[in-house]
């Protein structure tokens, strides 16, 4: 997947999608519909190929906010293999006339690998001008807890200097709040973007593809509390359905914006 120039507007508000690569997983394996009698995905055949994997989008997000510059995610980074095939981060920010050192902050949703790639390289720091901020709770899950993950502390250990953790809901640029979400890690947020009365949404991981929003009872094998997961799905797809709230994941196809459809008896997803 080549860099790819995407573009919303909230407002006065610009946010940019930063494609990186993609990844390809067998959907049966990482979502699952406990006690379903039969196949679940029979009924979303459309985001699957024809091995049966889902497709997922890898990248970033960029708002353009007053003078700020801050990126959600950081993408995969270099990771090439049978599943993973990221690198083009840098060049879908130059598609935009940026650089990374443009970057002003970088807001992580959660701490897993492939939305940490690109805050470092070989050891050095890629946004030399970034101050880097996660929830409080990721941080020590996966940085400094009994279990702390070998792979996030090699990646994230150069930026503790640029560091900057919170662990409440809050501003930290104009137009660019923070709301805590866990489940799927124990710090994961949302992202929300505003200007006057309009306003988007950055979920990160809390959806992988679209079905979970429409069918919130999905458990994700990548969640680490899947019950508290499923209950933050349910909780955030009821606020959004119905509504003209645009809404993007880490991982939809092409980083796209869409809105969460009321439906007798089935919510349905749309694009655009």
């Amino acid at each position: 997947m080549s860099a790819t120039a995407n573009e919303h507007r909230v407002g006065d508000v610009r946010i940019l999608s930063l494609i990186d690569g993609y990844a390809t997983e067998p959907a049966r394996e990482i979502l699952v519909k406990p006690g379903f009698p039969g196949d679940p995905w029979n009924a979303h055949a459309d985001l699957l190929n024809d091995d049966g994997d889902l497709v997922m989008t890898m990248g970033a997000y960029l708002v353009e906010t007053g003078d700020r510059k801050v990126m959600i995610d950081a993408g995969l980074g270099t990771v090439d293999n049978d599943k993973f095939h990221g690198g083009a981060m840098l060049d879908s920010l130059a598609a935009f006339g940026l650089t990374p050192a443009d970057v002003t902050d970088i807001i992580l949703t959660h701490l897993h690998f492939d939305h940490v790639g690109w805050c470092t390289q070989k050891g050095e720091i890629v946004f030399p001008n970034a101050t880097v901020r996660c929830h409080a709770d990721d941080w020590a899950y996966f940085m400094e807890g009994p279990d702390a993950a070998p792979g996030a502390v090699r990646k994230l250990a150069p930026v503790t200097p640029h560091l900057e953790l919170f662990d409440t809901d809050g501003t930290i640029a104009p137009g660019v709040d923070v709301r805590h979400a866990p489940g799927h890690t124990p710090g994961s947020v949302i992202v929300v973007v505003s200007s006057g009365q309009e306003r988007a949404m950055l979920i990160g991981d809390i959806a992988h593809c679209t079905a979970e929003l429409t069918e919130t009872e999905w458990e994700a094998v990548f969640d680490v509390d899947r019950d508290l997961a499923r209950r933050t799905r349910e909780a955030l797809a009821r606020e959004l359905e119905g509504t003209d709230t645009p809404v993007a994941a880490a991982h939809f196809p092409g980083l796209q914006f869409g809105r969460l459809l009321a439906g007798q008896g089935q919510r349905s997803w749309t694009f655009g």
